[in-house]
């Protein structure tokens, strides 16, 4: 009799685990899914506050230094690597502002998965170019993140602006 009732209190306690698992499920997959991840949000303020001082130096510990990674910027289509990429940003950007303002938005989406994250948020430029017009861009900026030692750091990236 005792040895059937431990029988039975393994089962129901299996049953509740097996009831229970969707719903733990469920809840993993939106921490792992959403904007709610504060290392990320942390990670992607500073990584906007960086750009915004316009030196591509201060933006440099974001991003792997790979020659063979690719970046998609606005303008030009791509670069290879950081160092074009730091190179490429100055003369096609920063060289062309006498200010910028670089603001993420507040529909940040991260996806992890081990030790690789995707975020996804759009943006706001505000910004005066040396010839003394004034600049206000919203865009899209999309990057993969690959954990290298104790840091996360960009090894693609891609931004763009709607057309018009």
């Amino acid at each position: 009799m005792r040895r059937n009732n431990v029988c039975k209190t393994i089962a129901m306690v299996g049953a509740i685990l097996l009831l229970a698992l969707p719903t733990a499920a469920r809840a993993t997959k939106a921490g792992r899914r959403s904007g709610g991840d504060p290392q990320f949000k942390s990670l992607i303020d500073r990584y906007y506050v960086a750009w915004s001082t316009l030196n591509p130096d201060n933006a440099a510990e974001f991003y792997a230094r790979d020659a063979s990674l690719v970046f998609f910027d606005i303008a030009p289509l791509k670069y290879n690597g950081w160092a074009e990429y730091k190179e490429g940003v100055k003369k096609n950007f920063i060289d062309t502002v006498s200010s910028a303002k670089l603001t993420p938005n507040d529909d940040l989406k991260v996806t992890r998965r081990g030790g690789v994250v995707w975020t996804s948020v759009t943006f706001h430029l505000s910004g005066t170019t040396k010839a003394g017009a004034k600049m206000e861009v919203d865009g899209r900026h999309t990057a993969i993140w690959e954990k290298q030692g104790a840091k996360w750091v960009i090894v693609h990236e891609h931004l763009s602006a709607p057309m018009g």
